[in-house]
C-alpha cells in the first residue's frame, strides 16, 4: 500500500476525501515529531537559562559579600597598620627629644662644673652610669622592646643627671643669695603688658583658657632681656611656645622666654639680670610680635607680675 485515504465526513454536506502518499505521512509524522522536540528543548533551554542567571545572581551576591568583606578586614588591617606606625613614630619621637633633653642636660651639667671649681671626679658627665638588676623581658614585639629599651635606658640617663645637677645647684647657692636669684627685671627692652597672668579668652578658640605667663607686646627683634642671673637650661623650639629660652636661677627659680624670633645665648651659659638673651618675635602659637614671660618655683607657675618693677 503506497497511499492512504483521509476521508472527512461533515455532519452536513458532502463528504472529503483527501489520498495521502506514505511518504508524504512519514514526513508529516516526523515534522511534527521535530516539533515537539524544538518546543520541548526550547522550553527546557529557557528553564536552563533562568536557573543559570539565578546562579549568578547568587554568585554575584557572593562575591560582593566576600569583597564587602576583604574590604573591611584590608581596612581593619590598615588601621591596625597605622596605628601601629604612629605609636613606633611617637617612640622614635620621644627617643629623639630624649636624646636632645640628654645632650642638653650633659652639656649643662660640664658647664656648670667648670664654673664651680667642684672636684670633676665626684661630677664626672663623662662617665656612664652603672645599672644593674635581672633582665625580666616584656610580651610585646622586638621593635617595641627595642625602643622601650632604649627609652628606659635613657630616662635613666636623665634620673642620674638631674640628680647630679640638683647637688650642683645646691652647693652653688652658697655663692648666690636667694635675693639675687628671685626674677626682678623686665623681660623686654621696653614693651607694654598686653595680657595678664590668669584665666582668660583665648585668642585662637575664644574659649577660656589658663594663661600661665603675661604677655608683653614690643617691636619685631627688640632685646628680650634675662630676668635675673641663672644658668640657660633650655634654648630651641617648642610646641606651642615657638622659639624658647629657659634659665635656671637656683633656690626653685625658673623663668621661660616664649616667642622669640632669634636667641642669643646657648645651653650651659651664666647670664646676668638684664643681659640680652634673644629678640622679640612671633614664633609658634602667637598672634603677633611679642615676648611671653613665664616665672616658675619648684615647676609651679606663678605670676610673674609679681617679680617684675612696678610702674
Amino acid at each position: 500500500m503506497s497511499h492512504f485515504s483521509i476521508m472527512l465526513v461533515p455532519d452536513v454536506g458532502k463528504t472529503k476525501s483527501y489520498r495521502v502518499s506514505r511518504k508524504t505521512l512519514r514526513t508529516m509524522a516526523a515534522s511534527v515529531i521535530l516539533s515537539v522536540f524544538v518546543i520541548l528543548l526550547g522550553v527546557y533551554s529557557l528553564y536552563s537559562s533562568y536557573t543559570i542567571r539565578d546562579e549568578l545572581n547568587l554568585s554575584r551576591d557572593i562575591i560582593f559579600d566576600e569583597r564587602l568583606a576583604f574590604e573591611t578586614e584590608k581596612a581593619a588591617f590598615q588601621a591596625k597598620f597605622k596605628a601601629e606606625e604612629d605609636k613606633m613614630n611617637v617612640y622614635a619621637r620621644s627617643l629623639g627629644q630624649m636624646q636632645a633633653r640628654l645632650s642638653r642636660l650633659d652639656a649643662l651639667g660640664k658647664r656648670l662644673v667648670q664654673a664651680s671649681s667642684l672636684s670633676q671626679a665626684e661630677f664626672d658627665f663623662n662617665v656612664k652610669p652603672a645599672f644593674g638588676g635581672p633582665r625580666i623581658p616584656l610580651n610585646n614585639s622586638t621593635a617595641d622592646i627595642t625602643l622601650f629599651d632604649q627609652i628606659q635606658h635613657m630616662d635613666s640617663q636623665m634620673s642620674v643627671l638631674d640628680t647630679q645637677l640638683i647637688a650642683v645647684d645646691y652647693l652653688l647657692q652658697d655663692e648666690v643669695e636667694e635675693k639675687t636669684a628671685r626674677p626682678h627685671a623686665w623681660p623686654s627692652e621696653g614693651g607694654w603688658l598686653s595680657s595678664h597672668y590668669g584665666v582668660r579668652t583665648d585668642p585662637f578658640t575664644a574659649k577660656k583658657a589658663m594663661h600661665r605667663g603675661i604677655d608683653i607686646a614690643n617691636r619685631f627683634g627688640s632685646s628680650v632681656l634675662a630676668g635675673s642671673r641663672g644658668v640657660v637650661i633650655y634654648t630651641g623650639k617648642r610646641k606651642d611656645y615657638g622659639y624658647l629660652v629657659e634659665i635656671e636661677h637656683g633656690y626653685g627659680y625658673r623663668t621661660r622666654y616664649a616667642h622669640m624670633s632669634a636667641s642669643n645665648v646657648a645651653v650651659g651659659d651664666i647670664v646676668q639680670a638684664n643681659q640680652v638673651i634673644g629678640r622679640v618675635g612671633s614664633s609658634g602659637r602667637s598672634t603677633g610680635p611679642h615676648l611671653h614671660y613665664e616665672v616658675r618655683r619648684n615647676g609651679q607657675a606663678l605670676n610673674p607680675e609679681s617679680f617684675i618693677p612696678q610702674g
